[in-house]
């Protein structure tokens, strides 16, 4: 499958694309350190964030990249910052009121329910949950911070132009959580989602790699996600 590309820059030494709607997530066979460190990441970039409800420019960039493997899904996010807000907090705080952070939404199926959202500030803090429903038939929101994905790892670094994130999520574990219907993927999987930033800094901005079209619920628009392929 082709993907529009809108430009390449090259910043710090790491390629950045832009698609449109549809995102990749591009297989690996290197393997790759989970430690803050995106040195070895070979898999292209892609941002910037934008303005989640308007897809206007953001303050500060955002870039992100995915990639998997035959047991894993690995991403990497790039945060401009120059005022970083947070601190290093027990896993599953709800880490999305306070603190500067880069979230993922993932709904295999694409049925609007029983998706996840992680969460990982610029001190490594996670947070993991299931969202059931978020709609007027289930009263608003119906939502699980009790979910454990075994296994995932989260570390962030502080850079001399804001933090990185890097991420790894098992497969095994989100294919053990009930009624969401996530299947280790083949070449050719798709999944809906998208990815997120919330910059508390020097102006509060919530970021999406693609934005959505109002504002109620937030982030949470299963009904707009968008579509990630998995590559060879």
């Amino acid at each position: 499958m082709k993907f529009p590309c809108l430009f390449y820059v090259v910043v710090f030494g790491i390629s950045f694309t832009s698609y449109s709607q549809i995102f990749p997530i591009h297989r690996i066979t290197n393997p790759i350190a989970i430690d803050g460190d995106l040195s070895d990441w070979k898999t292209p970039f892609i941002g910037p964030f934008v303005i989640h409800n308007s897809g206007l420019k953001a303050t500060q960039d955002t870039y992100v990249s995915l990639s998997w493997d035959d047991t894993n899904l690995y991403l990497a996010y790039k945060s401009k910052d120059s005022t970083i807000v947070g601190s290093a907090k027990k896993n599953d705080t709800q880490l999305f009121k306070t603190d500067d952070l880069v979230e993922l939404f993932f709904d295999p199926d694409g049925d609007s329910q029983n998706y996840i959202e992680i969460g990982v500030n610029a001190f490594s803090s996670n947070y993991d949950m299931i969202i059931h429903c978020v709609s007027p038939s289930c009263g608003g929101w119906d939502t699980d911070i009790s979910l454990d994905i075994l296994g995932m790892k989260t570390v962030s670094k502080i850079t001399t132009d804001g933090y990185d994130v890097e991420i790894m999520i098992p497969f095994s574990s989100l294919t053990s959580i009930k009624d969401s219907g996530f299947i280790t993927p083949v070449v050719g999987t798709k999944w809906k989602g998208n990815l997120f930033r919330i910059d508390y800094g020097n102006r509060t901005e919530y970021l999406a790699i693609s934005s959505y079209s109002n504002l109620e619920y937030g982030f949470h628009k299963p009904e707009q996600f968008k579509t990630f392929v998995f590559l060879e």
